[in-house]
């Protein structure tokens, strides 16, 4: 039997050719199965295959490995090595004794200070160059770590001698030949996906440990054989569904999109007006570009979960292998929006809740999504959230970006208050890490109008995207503005008719709408309600039975928030939009007489006096923009000129504004590599700040649900992402302040990070209702 001993008096039975320092060391405590520790030299070997692995897609294999191999050395201390022994005699926990300093001193010795970032950040998250200055100085020699940085290094260089390697790792050859201006946003990059490369494999192989199984990665998937199953069953899918008039300027879009696949990496645009099947266009290009190019994955991102939840089903169907076969799915669906990281607890737990909740938070981690599948689905938040952060279980899944295809479904949607990082962060991944964007909209965005895409070609995939539109045109607009306009005076007018869908701005207005058509509506008919507010389970049945009334010629009226106006395949004859920029208008519109089978559907768009909108100052440019340009006497939203007019004066607007560049002073936080600031500043939602509640919605789930709720919990036992994966369709969405009341008053308890149960009240068609909380002097919705 091993001694526990570790650095104080070990036994002769402790020392021996695997232990020249007279002791053992080791990285993490025993595991269940088969009951054994994870040595220190097993666990940083392994990381860095697996770092050297992930680096060697975008020319940083050597380095990725060697700061992999480095990142723990610091736990061969004493302090260190005695206190998880302690902490396991305890039954568990955090050892609490830090030991970052000394890999950080070798990353500064071997390779560049910002590398150092990289180690000194793999569980708190990386920090700015001073704060790694500082920590690099206490590590020095008179410093107040430097007694236990020796005392490591000298333990570990014992049994990994190659944590002093001869030469040392190189950097990129790209990283040396760009220009100086560029350089700094260049190293950004590389150092935040660097550190996605180690999180990940410290990850991988600490989950592997603890669940006694050696360390899965799946190979690389064969993108040709995915192409032809692709091709195969849009073929039988089509031949299946009812003809469209639309059919055929369809197909011509498709085989464009196949075609212009073949074209060299860069970025591409595929402009195609609502109805068009951008979907499946999309994934064509993406799979045959990946198949020619050599390409890893295919990562689809999009603005609305509703739209994962759409794509990631008509993907399914398109990918993945029967259900008979073995195999494994080929479809990844990420939107889990909980925060493992989360540095700030919510309001509202008990002290004995928020010591249970430190407890956990370390080991939960390790359920983060790291995107490993061949086609993944995720919402654009995910996306850039991720790549902006500084924090390890949101960045672990980055590496994954490197040699992709990575897919932005309804691009107009990105934030323009942060386009400058978002677009010199999709440059740099198309430049130097192998990556192909596709940007995809029916309201594509002047991008390139703007300084950062300067010299950036622009690869159409539509040939005449105005033929395209006009020959698409399905809809007449019509116009309410008028003072009188309400909420309940729309929703009078929308109850009139058999089939009839209207989009507001926020969930509240949802919810109260829902109501006056219900006190409207005509027995017999549905009527519907889709909210962030109900689980994403909860929405995709509601989305299935309006597409069943609609094909049934049923009577159905539905009123959505803006979820369920970009990606969600419906087709009514009759649209009502609250007032909204532009593209939202046309996007809205695109659910009207989608498939062509009257010659013009209707959309009116209406002001109603007691509606909400956001206050985003970018959200307040886009209306001014949109008043100039549309509406009755103007232009409609889907005239092409007009959007082109909208979308300058919409940038103009925002860069008269003092203090802002559309996010120029966040790139100004990434050249001077403060990862802190930028992941503060990187909000893709203003103020906040919602958060994940889980909701058990039918007994039948329960069992499941606790479960998995109790596997997230157990802090001696770290479980994977596929944990999270389980919860995502039994997730809505509520403001921060709301969950904060309901943890107060007893309706929801926390779980890890910010993710909540919910224990309250869930409407069967509204879900998590304002309207209705259970008790309003304590519950204040």
């Amino acid at each position: 039997m091993v001694d526990d001993s570790a650095c104080g008096s070990p036994s002769p039975a402790a020392i021996g050719e695997d232990a020249p320092s007279g002791r053992e060391l080791y990285g993490h405590s025993r595991n269940s199965v088969p009951g054994v520790r994870h040595r220190l030299e097993d666990h940083l070997r392994g990381s860095a295959a697996l770092a050297g692995r992930f680096g060697e897609v975008f020319g940083a294999s050597e380095l990725a490995a060697y700061l992999a191999l480095i990142h723990d050395v610091g736990k061969g201390a004493c302090a260190w090595q005695d206190r998880l022994l302690a902490v396991e005699r305890e039954g568990g926990g955090r050892v609490g004794v830090g030991h970052k300093h000394a890999g950080t001193w070798l990353a500064n010795k071997y390779t560049q200070l910002p590398f150092g970032a990289v180690v000194f950040g793999h569980h708190g998250g990386m920090p700015d160059m001073e704060k790694l200055k500082d920590e690099l100085w206490r590590a020095m020699p008179g410093g107040d770590e430097a007694g236990r940085v020796e005392e490591a290094i000298r333990a570990v260089e014992s049994v990994v001698p190659e944590i002093h390697p001869n030469p040392s790792p190189p950097l990129p050859a790209w990283l040396r030949k760009i220009p100086a201006e560029k350089a700094r946003h260049g190293l950004d990059l590389l150092v935040r996906i660097l550190f996605s490369c180690v999180v990940d494999a410290d990850y991988l192989d600490t989950a592997a440990h603890f669940d006694g199984t050696a360390v899965r990665v799946h190979e690389p998937a064969d993108m040709a054989a995915l192409l032809k199953r692709y091709e195969t069953r849009r073929a039988t899918m089509l031949a299946g569904r009812e003809p469209s008039p639309v059919d055929a300027l369809r197909q011509q879009v498709y085989e464009q999109a196949y075609a212009a696949a073949s074209g060299e990496p860069g970025v591409y645009v595929l402009h195609v007006p609502t109805g068009g099947a951008k979907t499946l266009a999309a994934g064509a290009f993406a799979l045959r570009h990946a198949a020619v190019h050599g390409k890893g994955r295919v990562i689809l991102a999009v603005p609305f979960i509703s739209i994962t939840e759409q794509n990631a089903a008509v993907y399914r169907d398109l990918l993945d292998p029967d259900p008979d076969s073995g195999e494994e799915a080929v479809v990844l669906e990420h939107h889990s929006a909980v925060d493992l990281d989360s540095e700030e607890r919510l309001q509202g737990l008990t002290d004995e809740q928020q010591a249970e909740w430190e407890k956990r938070a370390h080991t939960a981690r390790l359920a983060a999504e790291n995107w490993d599948a061949p086609f993944v689905v995720t919402t654009t938040v995910r996306l850039f959230e991720s790549l902006f952060s500084h924090r390890p279980s949101q960045m672990r899944r980055l590496h994954r970006l490197a040699g992709s295809v990575l897919v932005l479904d309804e691009v107009q949607e990105l934030p323009d208050r942060l386009l400058a990082p978002i677009l010199s962060g999709l440059r740099g991944l198309a430049d130097h890490f192998g990556v192909t964007v596709l940007l995809v909209s029916a309201t594509q965005p002047s991008f390139w109008d703007l300084p950062t895409w300067e010299g950036l070609e622009r690869r159409e995939i539509v040939d005449e995207p105005a033929r395209l539109f006009e020959a698409l045109r399905r809809v007449d607009y019509e116009w309410r503005t008028g003072e009188e306009v309400t909420l309940e005076t729309i929703a009078a007018e929308a109850a009139e008719f058999k089939q009839v869908l209207t989009v507001v701005n926020a969930t509240k207005d949802a919810a109260r709408f829902h109501r006056h058509l219900e006190q409207r509506a005509t027995p017999g008919t549905a009527v519907l309600h889709l909210s962030t507010r109900m689980t994403a389970g909860h929405r995709r049945e509601v989305i299935a039975e309006i597409k069943k009334l609609l094909k049934e010629g049923s009577d159905v009226q539905v009123v959505s928030t803006r979820l369920i106006e970009a990606g969600v395949d419906l087709d009514f004859p009759r649209v009502y939009r609250a007032w909204a920029p532009a593209e939202s208008l046309q996007q809205a519109a695109g659910r009207c007489n989608r498939d062509g089978h009257l010659h013009r559907g209707i959309v009116v768009v209406f002001r109603p006096s007691d509606g909400k909108q956001p206050r985003a100052a970018a959200y307040g440019a886009a209306l001014d923009a949109s008043e100039a340009h549309f509406g009755p006497g103007v232009s409609d939203p889907d005239d092409l000129e007009a959007l082109k007019d909208y979308y300058t004066l919409r940038y103009a607007l925002q860069k008269a504004t003092p203090g802002s560049g559309l996010g120029a002073e966040v790139d100004e936080l990434r050249r001077r590599l403060n990862f802190p600031l930028v992941d503060h500043s990187f909000q893709m939602i203003e103020n906040g700040l919602s958060t994940p509640v889980v909701v058990v919605r039918r007994e039948a789930d329960r069992e499941d649900i606790e479960a998995a709720v109790a596997e997230l919990r157990n802090p001696n036992r770290p479980c994977g992402p596929q944990v999270l994966r389980d919860l995502q369709p039994h997730t809505a969405s509520l403001p921060r302040h709301e969950a904060e009341s309901a943890l107060r008053s007893g309706l929801a308890e926390p779980v890890t990070g910010d993710l909540v149960l919910w224990h309250g009240t869930y409407h069967g068609q509204r879900g998590l209702d304002p309207d209705e909380p259970e008790d309003r002097t304590e519950f204040n919705l």
